[in-house]
């Protein structure tokens, strides 16, 4: 097929030249013809505006922060409310995994992730329990005690070279470093999100990082900043140091904050979330320090096992954790805490199944009643462990029972261990019962 031929207009009128063929003026006006104009279209006054996508951004941001502060105002820190609490909870706002070695800044959360149950205590309940605790408890010391023996034994000439990493490291700091960290911890006071001092990111790395850290005030830090502080020294801390840091600051906060205000606060919860990945140094500075004390009251030990369930443990640590409460002096923390861990169904060893066994056994002799959190924990012992025990030892559990009964939780204990095969049973060979354990 040719090529079209095109039509020849005339450079006066622009009317197409009347010497064509009519077979090539009637394929000319079939054509389209492309003009360069380009169309405007006007538009009418009364059509919708559109915002642009990142001025839209800006707004729903800007929005955000002041309905931030609104909640803040109107009483947000001693904890949210379960109708203003949003879904999603960010705390910063993305900074850099590089900024400070640990992952993002942003944890997202369901609404009930966060929360824990609302704790009633009765005044008989209360009485029952400060029967079992101790009565000259251990006396708290924070890292400000430390720091303060330390600078009078640098004073008196009496301090010695420790080789002990953990141990504090005092230097003479330089004027404009003190001045420095002091700012820092004027901010931290009043820090509620946003990026933190990159003098203040590089205090794990340091050496006297103890010394540099009390100059920044810490038990005057507001409950995020704390946070933020969790997540830095967990993350680039070794266990031995974050066990420290956890006991000397984060612990005494938390305490202080369940006393004054009968729950956690939200930054405070998600710092002892964040303290679990490092589970050696959170049970060797937050839990055994706690149940240790033997003051650790109910709603302590609740809030924080809340805490323990909803997270992954390796068994090892978590074991390592119930041999040394089955040790301990009873509270009924210890019944809390040993209950949760127990609850998580791990494939224990034989010698802390027969630390648990020996701690139940321990009250055959006792002539005091015991409280519902024993029973409790005792049947989910059973429970979870009821193929794992002897036949001596089920013979034992079954005499204490019989001293030690409740109406509504001891049948259910006498139905598991009737029930239950003893592991000497399967095997052929008869376990005896450590009479002590080492750590």
């Amino acid at each position: 097929m040719g090529k079209v031929k095109k039509m020849k207009v005339s450079k006066s009128s622009g009317e197409p030249d009347r010497m064509l063929s009519l077979a090539d003026q009637i394929v000319e006006d079939k054509s389209v013809r492309h003009t360069g104009r380009v169309k405007v279209r006007k538009r009418n006054e009364n059509d919708d505006e559109f915002v642009d996508e990142k001025l839209s951004r800006k707004i729903l941001e800007q929005a955000r922060a002041q309905q931030e502060e609104l909640e803040e105002e109107h009483g947000a820190g001693a904890g949210f409310s379960k109708e203003k609490r949003p879904k999603t909870v960010r705390l910063g706002h993305g900074a850099s995994a590089d900024a400070d070695g640990s992952e993002s800044d942003e944890e997202e959360l369901d609404e009930d992730d966060g929360c824990y149950e609302n704790i009633e205590i009765s005044e008989e309940d209360e009485r029952a329990l400060e029967r079992f605790m101790s009565q000259k408890p251990g006396t708290r010391r924070t890292l400000a005690d430390i720091i303060q023996e330390k600078i009078t034994e640098k004073q008196t000439e009496i301090q010695s070279q420790m080789s002990d990493n953990a141990s504090v490291q005092m230097q003479a700091l330089d004027e404009r470093v003190v001045n420095m960290y002091k700012s820092i911890g004027q901010i931290l006071q009043k820090y509620r999100s946003g990026k933190l001092p990159k003098a203040f990111k590089i205090i794990p790395a340091l050496r006297n990082w103890e010394q540099i850290l009390y100059i920044t005030e810490p038990d005057r830090w507001s409950a995020a900043a704390m946070y933020q502080a969790t997540r830095i020294f967990a993350s680039n801390l070794n266990a031995k140091m974050a066990q420290r840091f956890f006991n000397l600051v984060l612990l005494p906060r938390i305490r202080d904050d369940i006393t004054e205000y009968k729950r956690l606060n939200f930054h405070l919860y998600m710092a002892v979330r964040k303290s679990l990945f490092k589970p050696a140094a959170f049970f060797k500075g937050i839990l055994l320090p706690l149940c240790q004390a033997g003051n650790c009251t109910l709603r302590e030990a609740v809030i924080l096992s809340s805490i323990i369930i909803k997270i992954s443990i390796p068994m090892l640590h978590s074991a390592a954790a119930i041999l040394k409460i089955a040790e301990m002096d009873y509270t009924g923390a210890n019944s809390i805490f040993m209950r949760y861990l127990l609850d998580k169904k791990y494939a224990l060893p034989f010698r802390v199944i027969d630390a648990v066994v020996f701690h139940f056994l321990r009250f055959l002799t006792d002539k005091r009643e015991l409280p519902v959190l024993w029973h409790q924990c005792l049947l989910t012992f059973m429970q979870r462990y009821k193929e794992d025990i002897s036949s001596e030892q089920k013979e034992s559990l079954l005499e204490l029972i019989r001293v030690h009964a409740h109406h509504s939780i001891t049948a259910d204990i006498r139905r598991e261990i009737v029930n239950s095969k003893c592991r000497d049973e399967e095997t052929g060979t008869s376990h005896e019962m450590p009479m002590g354990f080492d750590d």
